[in-house]
């Protein structure tokens, strides 16, 4: 670190590098504060997919329990195509955007297939969905938790850091210019009477 510089030119420079800090650091609380708010409603989101996911696992199970017969080839039922990505910027973070899932869906016949073929398509078709989403809000729940560290680094070098340094530093120079002053005053009153005394003698 630079030497501190005691006088009046690195007291004004410490004294505006003071009120940035203090005009910069509300605002990065804020983002904060919001990448936070984010943060927790994508884990809410994905909580919630992650519990879709288990209602479809137990209605399946409940309602279609012959899938269990091994006889049947059920394999590429639905398969995934495709993946439509779009992108959110959220103060500065680039967050994935689901636009959409492509899926391919293999014709059975209608007269060839048991009646609940056509449920467990669907079934199957949701689960790759909601699997789908599941990545994508642990990619964004992963990428916020990121930007909530970095700014979190950020506010606190700032406030434990910066800013009481500079605080310090405008103290030094106060009290050093101070001590300068009075050491003058003394200094000039001392020549002073040196004078008067040798005006005298």
């Amino acid at each position: 670190m630079a030497r501190l510089s005691l006088n009046k030119s690195s007291l004004t420079k410490q004294t505006r590098q003071l009120q940035g800090f203090e005009r910069f650091l509300p605002a990065l609380d804020l983002k904060r504060k919001q990448l936070m708010a984010e943060r927790a409603k994508a884990l809410r989101v994905r909580q919630e997919t992650e519990a879709s996911i288990a209602a479809l696992h137990q209605e399946v199970r409940h309602h279609l329990p012959m899938i269990a017969n091994r006889e049947m080839d059920l394999k590429n039922l639905v398969r995934l195509r495709g993946v439509r990505l779009g992108e959110e910027n959220l103060m500065g973070t680039r967050l994935p955007l689901l636009l959409g899932v492509d899926l391919d869906r293999q014709e059975v016949g209608f007269m060839s297939s048991p009646h609940w073929i056509d449920p467990l398509v669907e079934a199957l078709a949701q689960m790759i969905e909601l699997r789908v989403r599941l990545a994508l809000q642990e990619r964004r729940l992963a990428l916020l938790e990121e930007a909530v560290r970095k700014v979190t680094q950020r506010v606190n070098l700032f406030e434990k850091v910066l800013i009481p340094r500079a605080r310090d530093n405008i103290k030094r120079i106060r009290i050093y210019l101070s001590d300068a002053e009075r050491a003058a005053v003394v200094r000039s009153k001392i020549a002073k009477g040196k004078r008067q005394r040798e005006g005298l003698g």
